[in-house]
């Protein structure tokens, strides 16, 4: 492994651990949390959070981090897929399919629809219980393959 490759899997594994590691704050208490107030609370304090999320440090990091596995990914494609390239490849595909793949697919467009609810609307309340019970098993996820990912590329290096 090349020293270039070599910083080019360790910022990828720096990524994937600190977007798994977002992941998992919301997933262990952050979600939880909002879950426990008012429907009307929590819809608002959500909404909040999906508009100041897109800042260019979050988005940096986590389509940095897709770049970063994109480019590993046919980095181990075109090697022959041997060695370390077995652990960058699975890294980079779990951190693109279980990461960006699930936020696409799946958190973005519940986000979206919950942007649009009326936080004091007469179905306020039903329309948090279902996102809240959609969203979440995603965000697990996110999370664990965030992780597993980063985990999965720091083997790279440890055999590379």
């Amino acid at each position: 492994m090349s020293r270039a490759l070599q910083v080019a899997t360790l910022a990828g594994a720096l990524g994937c651990g600190l977007v798994g590691g977002v992941s998992f704050a919301f997933s262990s208490f952050v979600s939880p949390g909002l879950d426990r107030l008012p429907a009307a609370q929590a819809i608002a304090a959500m909404q909040s959070i999906n508009k100041v999320a897109v800042t260019p440090p979050f988005i940096l990091v986590f389509m940095g981090s897709a770049l970063v596995c994109a480019g590993l990914a046919i980095w181990a494609l075109a090697s022959g897929v041997e060695g370390p390239a077995v652990w960058v490849l699975a890294g980079s595909v779990l951190f693109l399919v279980g990461v960006i793949g699930v936020s696409f697919a799946g958190n973005i467009p519940l986000n979206d629809t919950l942007d649009a609810v009326d936080a004091q609307g007469a179905d306020a309340a039903a329309r948090w219980s279902d996102y809240y019970a959609s969203w979440m098993p995603l965000n697990h996820v996110r999370a664990a393959t965030g992780i597993a990912a980063s985990g999965l590329l720091a083997m790279a290096l440890r055999v590379g």
